[in-house]
């Protein structure tokens, strides 16, 4: 009888120990160590060595070919524009989100889109072939089903590899990780050791055969890939499918791309037929917009190398409680209590007995501090009761003297804006000379909180007490 070993793994970060502990020390969570048992004939298979190509022989750089292969066209334009312009042969992306965000929805579009220039294997550990065809039915409306894309419902990662030696693929999908295991290992599918081994044998599968593989990873409840983090680490791209299932609009994220630009965004919205392409973001996230009221200010943030304009709403309403509430939506927790602080240090506002909240329309998450000074302006807006001037957008960043700050790309932001109609911009004093800004646009320059405030809001003294109600 071969001799066995146990040992336990942490579910979140993939530490190993010789006995079971209630806390990983790692990572720090509770009830995550798991008991796997490890053969020594596996044990020797996992410890021999691999190769990408085989037959593996160190050449000069000068030697290396330099022709780069031609990405292949994604009918897709906004899955596109988040993978770097198009798909690369050999490649292995990961696409993650929340349960019920439109993962496979989205890659079971792209599948159907390819089938029509290329052959794509779709292999689901989740849905049988005919649930997969009745989603395709729904998306795909009334045209004909593409015969070149093949279904297959099937975990065994042998198994899998087989029917890709037959069918021989240029585009495999499989949904998901955490379904597909290796029989081989004791360990049950979804656990750290089965996603590791699986993600690298279909990494060494896109390398040495050229197939490009779209793996779909589910997330766990903090909001990362659920499996250790050297999954990220196995692919080429990792992409995050976010949104707010309540809202229709779908941001496609690139948080890793080894062939094109991080941070990049893709903007659907969800309909009956499926994830519909939003060409013009801004336009849409401001379609709603309620001219000239209190609390509402226009953001210009950077997704990649896209601009987009949206709406930020500010309320304040004074406070109930002995404590005044803060909250955030959309934007940083700690950053709302840095831009409170500074108008009511800086800029005489009295908030200190006012709950004060803030949204970012559309279900969009801001990041870059560029926004600070549209939402200072909002909560400015909705404390004094006055609209901001409707056809005006603010730009920059708040410091804690009151400062504004230039943020970078001012002049891609400012196009951005002039492009949708908006007459004025208030930014920061520029102190340093570089790119002209657009001549269509009236750009005001400010250097404090205080000058943005009486630029936008035209009123005097804006940190008085407001104007009574009617």
């Amino acid at each position: 009888m071969p001799k066995t070993q146990t040992r336990y793994v942490c579910q979140e970060c993939g530490r190993v120990a010789a006995s079971y502990m209630g806390k990983c020390p790692q990572c720090g969570s509770f009830n995550s160590m798991v008991e796997e048992v490890i053969h020594d004939e596996s044990a020797k298979k996992t410890k021999a060595v691999r190769g990408l190509t085989g037959r593996s022989a160190p050449r000069s750089i000068g030697e290396v070919s330099s022709d780069a292969e031609d990405r292949i066209h994604l009918p897709i334009g906004e899955f596109a524009r988040v993978l770097g312009g198009g798909i690369v042969p050999g490649s292995i992306v990961l696409v993650g989100g929340d349960p019920g965000i439109g993962k496979s929805t989205l890659m079971l579009q792209m599948a159907m889109e390819m089938a029509s220039q290329k052959r794509v294997l779709y292999v689901s550990g989740e849905e049988s072939e005919r649930q997969i065809k009745m989603r395709a039915v729904r998306l795909n409306g009334k045209k004909e089903l593409p015969k070149n894309l093949l279904l297959v419902t099937e975990t065994n990662l042998e198994v899998i590899l087989n029917h890709i030696s037959e069918v021989k693929p240029e585009l495999l999908i499989v949904d998901s990780i955490q379904t597909v295991y290796l029989s081989e290992m004791d360990s049950s599918a979804g656990s750290v050791s089965q996603v590791r081994e699986c993600s690298s044998q279909l990494r060494e599968l896109a390398k040495t055969s050229g197939i490009t593989v779209f793996v779909i990873g589910h997330v766990t409840k903090e909001g990362t890939i659920a499996g250790p983090r050297v999954l990220e680490h196995i692919v080429d791209t990792v992409l995050y499918l976010e949104g707010d299932r309540f809202q229709a609009y779908r941001l496609l994220r690139s948080v890793k791309n080894r062939f094109g630009a991080t941070s990049e965004v893709g903007v659907f919205e969800m309909r009956e037929g499926g994830l519909a392409e939003v060409t013009n973001p801004s336009e849409a996230f401001l379609a709603e917009r309620m001219i000239n009221a209190a609390g509402s200010s226009i953001a210009v943030t950077m997704e990649g190398t896209r601009p987009i304009l949206v709406e930020i709403q500010g309320l304040t309403s004074p406070t109930q409680f002995g404590n005044a509430r803060r909250t955030a939506n959309g934007v940083d927790f700690n950053r709302l209590l840095l831009i409170a602080a500074v108008l009511t240090r800086r800029a005489g506002f009295k908030l200190a007995e006012q709950d004060i909240f803030v949204n970012v329309v559309g279900g969009l998450q801001i990041d870059e501090p560029a926004a600070d000074l549209a939402i200072a302006a909002a909560i400015a807006s909705s404390w004094k009761d006055v609209p901001i001037k409707a056809e005006a957008v603010l730009i920059g960043e708040i410091g804690l003297a009151g400062e504004l700050r230039m943020p970078g790309q001012m002049p891609a932001r400012l196009r951005e804006a002039q492009k949708l109609g908006f007459k004025t911009a208030i930014v920061p004093r520029a102190i340093r000379k570089g790119e002209g800004w657009p001549k269509d646009i009236e750009i005001i320059e400010v250097r404090s909180v205080q000058e943005a405030l009486n630029a936008v809001l035209k009123i005097p003294d804006v940190g008085k007490a407001p104007r009574k109600m009617a």
